[in-house]
């Protein structure tokens, strides 16, 4: 467009590259406010050249100020830091953390392995999180790096998390399963994040080769029991009018849980829950919820064979 306005000396809109009028290569006309005008490539480049110049100055400043501020110190005795190769570190605030996890998948070199609890980006915060994570996961997958991640089964059909996957172009896998962990990420079965409070404000990046082991042999052994759901869909079948997930429903019924434990466990909200479960009370022919249990025990649907 600026090759354009030089040519024919105007151009009517910049709206296509608003980055033209931020660089200073079009301006509006004096005589006519519609039309933008170009500016002299040696003029423009001059500026952009001076930009740069007292950026690069600015930093140096910084860098001369931060180096003043840290000397003394650094003599002080640092017996009470913590060491840059701590087997596991605190991680605190949500962009440290994206930072640190960053930083770790930028080194990777063969696999990422992911579990997503509750993966409902339903906010701005998470179609925010969506849209960094997007980026990270491309550029490992055009390293030729593998991607699997674990998911609820709640989340299989959520317009977000299929059209990731066929945004993604790559080695990227996806399972479900009824239940799943806590939050877990583990590169390169060397280094692992998992969340250190609810909120998830904190993080624990594991280093230690032992407790990584562990979570990676625990992720692999879920894997082998989750549902494929990406590049390969394995449809999830009702069974006898009883649906896959009122299947799991009655499992946590029998165990005694109540409406919003057996909600929280399954990624469902409650009010999704007890529709479910007076779905399957209606199947069982059920009038109680203690007539229910029994009825869920007698029917034989959470008999492995059945």
């Amino acid at each position: 467009m600026y090759e354009h306005a030089l040519r024919e000396g105007h151009v009517r809109s910049a709206n296509q590259a608003p980055c033209l009028m931020d660089f200073g290569l079009l301006q509006p006309s004096v005589k006519d406010p519609n039309l933008l005008v170009p500016v002299a490539p040696a003029v423009a480049l001059h500026r952009l050249l001076r930009n740069a110049e007292d950026r690069i100055a600015y930093e140096r400043r910084r860098e001369e100020r931060l180096a003043e501020a840290f000397e003394p110190l650094m003599r002080l005795d640092g017996r009470y830091t913590a060491g840059t190769n701590t087997p596991i570190r605190v991680r605190s605030g949500t962009e440290q953390i994206n930072w640190a996890i960053t930083e770790a998948m930028d080194t990777a070199r063969q696999e990422v392995l992911c579990i997503q609890p509750n993966a409902h980006y339903s906010n701005r915060r998470g179609e925010v999180a969506q849209t960094v994570a997007m980026a990270r996961d491309q550029a490992l997958l055009d390293r030729g790096c593998r991607i699997r991640t674990l998911y609820q089964h709640t989340t299989r059909h959520l317009p977000l998390i299929l059209s990731r996957y066929e945004r993604l172009r790559g080695d990227a896998q996806a399972r479900s399963l009824d239940e799943v962990t806590d939050r877990l990420i583990a590169i390169d079965r060397e280094v692992a994040f998992i969340p250190a409070n609810k909120d998830g404000t904190l993080a624990l990046e594991v280093r230690q080769p032992t407790l990584v082991e562990y979570l990676v042999t625990t992720f692999d052994r879920l894997w082998r029991l989750a549902t494929p759901m990406y590049p390969r869909a394995v449809q999830l079948q009702s069974r006898n009018g009883i649906t896959p997930r009122q299947h799991a429903i009655a499992a946590l019924l029998i165990e005694g849980h109540t409406d919003a434990a057996i909600a929280d466990r399954l990624g469902l909200n409650i009010r999704t829950a007890r529709v479910h479960i007076a779905k399957l009370a209606t199947t069982l022919g059920s009038e109680s919820r203690a007539q229910l249990g029994y009825l869920i025990g007698r029917s034989g649907i959470l008999e492995p064979d059945h």
